[in-house]
């Protein structure tokens, strides 16, 4: 593993020990164990403080911005952990909602850091993916809250929620397995000139689906808001996400054909896109004339 990667796994670790704040309210600290208890987000936000403070003091530059955001990611994680355990039981969804996510943003970005480090940047944490990523999660978080609070119970209907962690498990497994099995010809971008050594992959993942990658987002994305129990946003985000990767496999395969020609059609041929109804892009071949 590249350097970056161990500054990465390492912070994230370190904003994971949020959760020791589990040890100190049980008493493991006396009266100040006690007194903790009451004031559970001001002992994150005290302890979270302590580790940038600490990072400042221990990476500079390029490994100060990469450790930054893995520590945000862990302290988040080890923050929705928290509310998963503490909070009230209505709450707990969100909780694992919170985990599943900064475990998916901190992954993208170890996973690019195995599979293609040459292509590593803060990027890779596609935590700045785009506005309509971002406003998108901010409506799922509105209407978690807003229906909890018109309709408590219904975020309580846990087999819906242990279906969306599921689905999520699996887009991960899908889409990381992608990432691996593509190694150096995978990128977050995508490419429109052919890099040297950029290869055609066929084999792994991409036996079973022409965009592995593509796919486990897709199902990823719609399993967090399963997670959520949130009837509208999992509709939304299924027409969404259809929509994007609709358009981002008719680029694509534009350029890939360009790139491996009579390879890449017959790799078509053989292998589906493996999202519903995406058939990607087809090239018409004009009819010989009689």
């Amino acid at each position: 593993m590249i350097r970056e990667a161990h500054v990465s796994l390492q912070s994230f670790t370190l904003g994971l020990g949020v959760l020791s704040y589990l040890i100190a309210s049980c008493g493991g600290l006396g009266v100040l164990g006690v007194w903790l208890g009451h004031y559970l987000w001001a002992y994150c936000g005290v302890f979270y403080l302590a580790v940038n403070l600490l990072l400042l003091l221990v990476y500079r530059g390029d490994d100060w911005q990469v450790a930054v955001r893995g520590c945000f990611l862990g302290a988040c994680c080890g923050g929705g952990i928290l509310v998963s355990v503490l909070s009230p039981t209505s709450y707990h969804v969100f909780g694992w909602y919170v985990v599943v996510l900064t475990v998916f943003h901190f992954s993208e970005y170890l996973t690019t850091a195995i599979g293609n480090p040459k292509t590593l940047t803060l990027d890779s944490y596609l935590l700045n993916h785009s506005w309509a990523y971002g406003i998108a999660a901010v409506v799922s978080w509105a209407e978690f809250f807003i229906e909890r609070w018109l309709l408590q119970d219904m975020k309580m209907i846990w087999y819906v929620s242990i279906i969306g962690i599921i689905i999520c498990l699996w887009g991960e497994i899908i889409r990381k397995s992608a990432m691996l099995t593509a190694k150096t010809n995978f990128n977050h971008i995508v490419q429109v000139r052919r890099q040297d050594g950029h290869e055609l992959v066929t084999w792994g993942a991409y036996q079973l689906f022409r965009h592995p990658s593509y796919v486990g987002w897709f199902w990823w994305s719609i399993g967090t808001q399963l997670i959520l129990v949130n009837p509208f946003c999992t509709i939304a985000y299924t027409l969404a996400s259809w929509s994007f990767f609709n358009e981002r496999i008719h680029f694509e395969e534009m350029t890939l054909i360009n790139f491996f020609g009579e390879k890449y059609l017959d790799y078509q041929k053989k292998v589906g896109t493996g999202l519903p109804f995406i058939k990607g892009f087809i090239p018409k071949i004009p009819r010989k004339q009689t």
